[in-house]
């Protein structure tokens, strides 16, 4: 009797064989082949599931927001706003080797996409809801700042969430988890203490 084959699941398993190939060879080289040969299957087989190149890093690039989403959704919020921000926004960090795999195969896509308008909209996309995800938590932080404080507050939490992500990909040695942490508590802290200052205002 022919064995069973889960559909969801095959795909699901020819994604994480496309991050296996990206972070050790580089996403130029996650072609339908190399990612078959990854899987154990053959090219003829994989092309059942995805008819190209495109198709399959789509697939698995779509596949690192899902699980990004699915860990955040998955967080507790307690009623502080501040603690609940730091936990939330921390999931979004590679502090721990499965996150630190996603975030290298996510920069990886993330240049692909320069050349690559499938990709281009699928990072546009995510980086889209991590700014409103930012802009949500600042409009909690400081329910009494006006339109422009909130503006700008939500552009430079963003900034800094991204950017801890790049440091971490690029330089780990020094862009360390308990770092990435640190850097991200002290600058929510920052926004919450400043709230308080005689030099804000709303509009």
């Amino acid at each position: 009797m022919p064995k069973m084959v889960d559909p969801d699941q095959r795909r699901r398993d020819l994604a994480h064989a496309t991050w296996r190939v990206i972070r050790r060879e580089g996403v130029e080289h996650a072609s339908v082949r190399t990612v078959a040969r990854e899987a154990g299957l053959s090219a003829g087989s994989l092309r059942h599931y995805f008819g190209s190149q495109t198709e399959l890093l789509a697939f698995a690039m779509a596949t690192v927001m899902e699980r990004v989403e699915h860990r955040v959704a998955a967080v507790p919020r307690p009623d502080d706003p501040l603690v609940a921000a730091k936990a939330v926004l921390a999931e979004l960090l590679p502090l721990d080797d499965e996150r630190a795999a996603e975030n290298e195969v996510w920069l990886a896509f993330t240049a692909r996409a320069l050349a690559d308008g499938r990709l281009r909209e699928l990072r546009d996309e995510a980086y889209d809801r991590l700014q409103a995800g930012c802009a949500a938590w600042i409009a909690r932080l400081l329910p009494d700042a006006g339109a422009a404080e909130h503006e700008l507050e939500s552009e430079r939490l963003f900034a800094l969430v991204d950017g801890l992500a790049v440091h971490a990909a690029l330089r780990p040695a020094s862009a360390t988890p308990a770092r990435l942490a640190a850097v991200l508590d002290h600058h929510l802290e920052q926004v919450v203490r400043c709230a308080g200052s005689p030099g804000f205002a709303g509009d």
